[in-house]
């Protein structure tokens, strides 16, 4: 139990707090003093090959001998009678983690002095610090206890969970019997504000299953989650399906009680420093299986959630209409609810869709496709039960698939949204995995890369929803959805997943029932899937090896016209920082030129870097006066982070660093940008014109008069950027953590014809791009082009570089100049 007057530790205490087991103190194995205590809390902690049940059982058990002992002292000494020690919470589950706070109700009868009951309590909580142990607790009178119960959701909880430790046993009887038929009587009320509680947590603290550093206690799906299941089925109102439930809880627990031990210290979050060692300590391979077991664990519990949740509202919503029904029929009953049909075999039945009567799985092995179809195409929810009986009933489908189920499927995921919440039904009783077999490697598979919001399954529904959309807009829509819902299938095989994903996806299509020249499609489509966004945000599409090279990789219109809508789906499914309108329009671009190589037309030029008329109003300006031209574009996508800036430069040495390093004394963050060399027609001489997406890492964006004031400087040699970078990085140095893997230049093969490119992957600093283009100035080397993109933490840049003469490097040349690069950024 939490009160926030009583919820407290002791400040004095001197005990370091990071010590998992606490100071052993004088030994006194005997006695209620703490070393005794202390040394077998040690010894129970460090031993090994006990499971975590077993020992989070024990710690409990030994801590009730403990505080019992202590509690017979305590009111020898202080004469009280008539109290009781109760354990609530966690603890009064007997779920002691190394490092639980120890949560403690005082329960007495009112009639003890108030001096007496003080020294009792201080005989009991004082010890408790003694050990560094945190303390929750409180001292009430039963009618206390259930008057701040009534007015308390959160007291309440704790009290249900109320246990006995030592003292009147009977005191504690009276108030749990009350303390449950209030919450009984309550639960029209009181349910609905635990549900809200519920909502508002998993706002702050996300969806356990696809947190990266996910919080195993508060997080949606965590402990806090079992813990409400546990009070729903209190109130006799409502049920949570059981199965799979005790499993889920003994893993969160597990990986709390690790993560204790790993640190030393109370806590639920796990981050990624230290799923390493958490995984050793549990015995798993390593941090994603230790996460892939966690996220299972957090499904179970969520979706348990939602099907409780649901039937609370269904339950309090007949229970509010039955007065209005005995006033309509008066002594009548009300009857069955109604069935509606929704297809074969599917109906829907008080807000659930559920079998029809005369529904046969066992005959009929395309019933659960069709029953997820109908659901989805409706936006209703399936039956917990329904599902459990197509699981268990549902003979396998023959291979190839009949024609109707291979149009369920595409049915189900072309329905947008309510898709979701449809197949995570039938994925939580192994539906999908049946059907689908190699779904089990996707399935709640953690994506190490802060870009993805999503798990790899959640991940390819998502993508699929997002397809749902672009339907209209491609020939062959079906092979659009498949294709969604198979682009990273590949993921947890060795190698590529790209390419493993491609004869996955060309098993399943044939196992589908697609014919073979479709299969051949979308195991391309599933090869290439990130192929687009690739070239057009790291190559030069001015490079006629560009276009050639994904020509021949897409092979016809029709498949670029599916891979189009493909990686519009794919990037939004991904998370904010994946597409953008800069990036559609990068894309846009390319599938255009491309298409027109299919066709056997020239190659379509390429769009300007920015407006016609506005580009050579900047070119022209930056040659009349050779000084550098700049704008900061009003205009944003709404989409889009930052804004448009567009500088001309007359074609000189030095012009990227120049740029990137005045943008970082700015406090500019780099989104994405463009350099490319521009010869106007009929005038003598280059530019270069840079277009890039920015946004101030805090406070507004610099008037566009001061980013050109400091460029001609830098330009000039007046301006030490190197040094004023440095000054500002020794000033402001970048926050520890996890430390990210080292950068990686290489030079590309085979892209072109005209330059040899270099790829640049790092991560995202100030000055990065700053320090690659001086490294590109020492090397001699002409930027023939340099293609910039920032993913959440990490930068991607690809830069076309030349020499003197406007050739490509010799092989040679071009490895000592990445090497160059590299040590530059390392």
């Amino acid at each position: 139990m939490t009160s926030a007057e009583n919820t407290t530790t002791d400040p004095t205490d001197p005990t370091d707090a990071t010590d998992p087991t606490g100071p052993t103190g004088p030994a006194d194995p005997a006695g209620p003093g703490p070393g005794g205590y202390a040394a077998a809390r040690v010894g129970l902690l460090q031993e090994e090959g006990r499971p975590g049940p077993s020992r989070r059982s024990a710690l409990a058990g030994l801590t009730d001998d403990w505080l019992t002992a202590l509690f017979a002292a305590a009111a020898q000494e202080s004469g009280v009678r008539g109290a009781v020690l109760v354990a609530v919470g966690g603890y009064g589950r007997a779920e002691l983690s190394p490092r639980s706070d120890l949560d403690l109700l005082l329960l007495h009868d009112g009639k003890a002095d108030p001096t007496a009951l003080s020294r009792l309590a201080d005989r009991l909580w004082y010890p408790v610090w003694d050990l560094g142990l945190a303390l929750d607790h409180s001292v009430r009178t039963p009618a206390e206890a259930r008057k701040t119960a009534g007015e308390d959701l959160k007291v309440q909880l704790g009290l249900l969970d109320a246990r006995p430790v030592a003292g009147d046993l009977g005191l504690l009887a009276g108030l749990r019997t009350s303390v449950l038929a209030d919450w009984r009587n309550q639960a029209p009320r009181r349910l609905p504000e635990l549900h809200s509680l519920c909502r508002d947590r998993a706002e702050r603290f996300g969806e356990l299953r696809f947190l990266l550093e996910p919080d195993l206690k508060e997080a949606r799906g965590g402990l806090r989650d079992l813990a409400a299941l546990r009070a729903v089925a209190a109130s006799w109102l409502a049920d949570a399906p059981r199965e799979g439930l005790a499993e889920a809880r003994r893993r969160l627990l597990d990986a709390r009680d690790a993560l204790h031990l790993v640190t030393g210290r109370a806590g639920d979050r796990l981050s990624l420093q230290e799923q390493d060692q958490v995984a050793a300590r549990m015995g798993l391979l390593d941090a994603d299986a230790l996460l892939r077991e966690v996220y299972e664990a957090a499904r179970v519990v969520a979706y348990a959630g939602d099907v409780t949740w649901r039937e609370v509202g269904r339950v309090l919503r007949a229970r509010s209409a039955r007065p209005r029904l005995r006033g309509l029929l008066g002594s009548r009953s009300a009857g069955p609810a109604e069935r509606a049909p929704l297809a074969e075999g599917v109906v829907v039945q008080d807000g659930e869709v559920v079998l029809a009567l005369a529904a046969r799985p066992e005959r009929d092995p395309v019933l659960p496709l069709r029953l997820g179809a109908a659901a989805a195409q409706a936006g209703l929810p399936v039956s917990l039960h329904a599902v459990r009986r197509l699981a268990a009933q549902t003979r396998p489908l023959p291979v190839p698939w009949p024609a109707e189920a291979r149009e369920q499927l595409l049915t189900l995921l072309g329905a947008g949204e309510p898709t979701v919440p449809v197949w995570e039904a039938l994925e939580a009783e192994g539906i999908i995995s049946r059907l689908l077999p190699d779904w089990e490697r996707v399935r709640c598979r953690p994506q190490r890369n802060p870009v993805h919001t999503w798990t790899v399954d959640r991940h390819l529904i998502e993508t699929a929803v997002r397809a749902s959309a672009m339907t209209r807009r491609v020939g062959r829509p079906d092979l659009l959805l498949m294709a969604a819902l198979l682009h990273d299938i590949g993921k947890g095989w060795p190698g590529d997943h790209s390419v493993a994903g491609e004869t996955i996806a060309r098993d399943v299509a044939v196992r589908v029932g697609f014919d073979p020249a479709d299969a051949a499609v979308l195991g391309t489509l599933v090869r290439h899937h990130l192929l687009l966004i690739d070239t057009a945000t790291r190559r030069d599409l001015d490079d006629p090896a560009t276009l050639r090279s994904v020509a021949d990789a897409v092979g016809s219109a029709g498949t670029l016209e599916l891979l189009h809508a493909l990686t519009e789906a794919d990037a939004l499914a991904t998370g904010p920082a994946a597409w953008s309108s800069w990036r559609g329009s990068l894309v846009a671009d390319l599938v255009r030129r491309v298409a027109a190589v299919l066709d056997g037309a020239p190659a379509a030029p390429s769009a300007p870097a920015l407006p016609g008329a506005e580009q050579e109003r900047l070119a022209v300006e930056a040659l009349r006066t050779g000084e550098p031209v700049l704008t900061l574009h009003a205009r944003q996508e709404a989409d889009a982070v930052g804004v448009e800036l567009a500088v001309a430069v007359p074609d000189q040495p030095g012009v990227l660093p120049a740029v990137a390093g005045v943008l970082a004394l700015h406090r500019l963050t780099v989104r994405a940008a463009d350099l490319r060399s521009v010869e106007l027609p009929d005038r003598l001489g280059e530019v270069l014109v840079l277009r890039w997406r920015v946004a101030a890492e805090y406070g507004s964006l610099p008037e566009a008069a001061r980013l050109r004031a400091d460029l001609v400087r830098a330009l000039d040699g007046s301006l030490d950027v190197p040094a004023k970078l440095a000054d500002r990085e020794a000033a402001y140095p970048r926050r520890r953590g996890v430390v990210p893997p080292p950068p990686r230049v290489t030079v590309v093969p085979e892209v072109s014809s005209l330059a040899t490119v270099l790829e640049v992957r790092a991560p995202d600093a100030v000055g990065l791009l700053h320090r690659i283009g001086r490294a590109l100035e020492s090397g001699g080397v002409r930027v023939r082009s340099a293609h910039v993109s920032t993913l959440g933490a990490n930068a991607v840049d690809t830069v076309y570089v030349v020499d003197a003469d406007g050739k490509p490097l010799p092989s040679a040349a071009a490895a000592t100049l990445a090497h160059t690069i590299q040590g530059a950024l390392t």
